[in-house]
């Protein structure tokens, strides 16, 4: 006869990365994606530009467009959560609507915001996708924090200040508190 197993799981989260372009959304969830699997934490990523080149690629960078994008990035990002897996969302999502959106779909209890923070300045001097200079050079415009609004987060589970503290120092803060959330109960 088969007894019951008594299964701990750990308890998946969604961790919503958000700030401006070039603040480093992309570089800590990799590297905190990394060490979480060398943790045997089951976790993905969920990239705006990423997103953007596949599931959102009809969409504009309107306001609409952008709403859009997180309410399709946040449906996935819940699915996976569901399953028990580990989900880093790395969105510029510039609004407290549009991130209340995303906390609204994935439930309050599995979404913890992440506010990686960079001054403008900072971004600018970065550019690692060249959006700044096209945006003053006039080639695109509502660039968020540029031209178009940015609002940070009022209360986030985490600041992550990337422009004070080095990437590894960030990466560490970012992956403990992430670990301290998701640790297994034992």
């Amino acid at each position: 006869m088969i007894q019951n197993i008594n299964i701990i799981q750990p308890r998946a989260k969604v961790f919503w990365l958000t700030g401006l372009s070039g603040s480093g959304k992309t570089t800590l969830s990799v590297k905190v994606k990394e060490k979480l699997q060398k943790n045997n934490f089951f976790t993905i990523i969920l990239d705006g530009d990423e997103v953007r080149k596949t599931i959102s690629s009809d969409l504009g960078y309107g306001i609409e467009g952008r709403n859009e994008n997180v309410r399709r990035v946040a449906e996935v990002a819940r699915l996976f959560a569901n399953e028990g897996i580990t989900v880093l969302c790395s969105l510029m999502s510039p609004t407290q609507r549009i991130r209340q959106t995303a906390r609204d779909i994935i439930g309050e209890n599995n979404f913890r915001e992440i506010y990686i923070h960079a001054s403008l300045d900072t971004c600018i001097q970065r550019d690692t996708k060249g959006l700044y200079m096209r945006a003053k050079e006039g080639k695109i415009s509502g660039l968020s924090g540029f031209d178009s609004p940015f609002e940070p987060p009022e209360n986030p589970f985490r600041m992550i200040d990337t422009e004070k503290n080095s990437v590894n120092d960030c990466t560490d803060d970012l992956f403990y508190a992430i670990l301290q959330e998701i640790q297994e109960i034992q």
